[in-house]
């Protein structure tokens, strides 16, 4: 394939070391059946000096241009009726304990729209103010600037997840047992266990709608945090300080919820791997592309442990390969 650096292709995942845009180029039309990603956040970050990396967009229209171009095609390849889900934040114009917040989400949203998808929900994921203020030293999310200065206090924004449809039917999503496991901080009743994989009637599957009252809320104020994969061995020298990969709990909320085992889920920004690490290990077959060669190769890393990660939770492999 054109363009790729080094790729790694198994019967349960590909990664690929390239530009995304040119691995998806040679993707059959309506070949995935959901994608989830965290894209540059514009303007925010720089991650590489390579100058395809969308991160360095010289202004937020080229930015928006260029992104656009992966919404698109993601389109191209969702099958009908089926879902994209990206991470997002609001971004502050600066850090000089005065500054404006941007929308970025809201931006997403629009582009989405305009490019044929439809918006159909939008959850916020809860930070603790004090662990965002001593990761990012953010100015004006202290206490001493409340005492100074209330009106230039700031907030710990949300992270939110967004999460869109293409038109068209396909085949459902279906649980025929309901929701199987929880991802997230909360202790399961243990009066619910005798539920879970109820085969009867899903009114009376008070498992699975205990899990799903969780998911289905517009605010997840039970994500693990620090629950990430590795990444610290995969930055360079000259990187700038960004934030962690995308919590595995939210990945594996979107992957058990809206999709089933076996089908394919493509993430264009791999990283270093977390949305194919728990799609793999949720049963799905995972696609990653990811630009930056050190990203990928702590992606590998990640990827080679994930046998081991359900050799040690049998259960949620049982689970996903009872319902494919």
């Amino acid at each position: 394939m054109a363009g790729v650096l080094n790729s790694q292709i198994t019967d349960r995942w590909a990664i690929y070391n390239a530009d995304a845009m040119d691995v998806m180029a040679e993707m059959p039309d309506e070949s995935i059946h959901a994608s989830i990603y965290s894209p540059p956040f514009a303007g925010l970050y720089i991650y590489s000096s390579n100058d395809r990396d969308v991160s360095n967009a010289r202004n937020y229209d080229e930015f928006r241009e260029h992104y656009g171009m992966f919404v698109r095609e993601l389109f191209r390849l969702t099958k009908p009726g089926r879902l994209t889900a990206v991470h997002a934040a609001p971004i502050p114009d600066g850090n000089t304990g005065r500054d404006r917040l941007f929308d970025f989400p809201g931006d997403v949203i629009r582009l989405h729209e305009e490019l044929g998808w439809d918006w159909i929900a939008r959850h916020a994921i809860w930070k603790e103010p004090l662990s965002v203020r001593l990761r990012t030293m953010q100015h004006n999310l202290s206490h001493k600037t409340i005492v100074d200065d209330a009106a230039a206090g700031g907030v710990a924004s949300a992270d939110e997840l967004l999460i869109f449809r293409k038109p068209g039917s396909g085949d459902p999503v279906t649980h025929p047992t309901g929701l199987d496991f929880y991802a997230g901080s909360e202790p399961v009743p243990s009066a619910l266990e005798r539920y879970r994989g109820h085969t009867g009637k899903q009114t009376e599957n008070r498992f699975s709608q205990w899990v799903w009252r969780h998911y289905a809320s517009s605010v997840w104020d039970d994500i693990r945090p620090e629950h990430v994969l590795p990444f610290r061995d995969s930055r360079d020298e000259d990187d700038e300080k960004h934030v962690h990969p995308l919590q595995l709990d939210v990945i594996a909320r979107f992957v058990q919820l809206r999709t089933r085992p076996g089908e394919v889920v493509l993430t264009p920004f791999m990283g270093v791997g977390s949305e194919v690490y728990e799609s793999v290990r949720l049963g799905r077959i995972g696609i990653g592309i990811e630009l930056k060669p050190s990203y990928y190769v702590q992606a590998e890393r990640n990827l080679a442990a994930v046998d081991e990660e359900v050799a040690e939770h049998p259960s949620l492999l049982d689970v996903a390969e009872g319902l494919a």
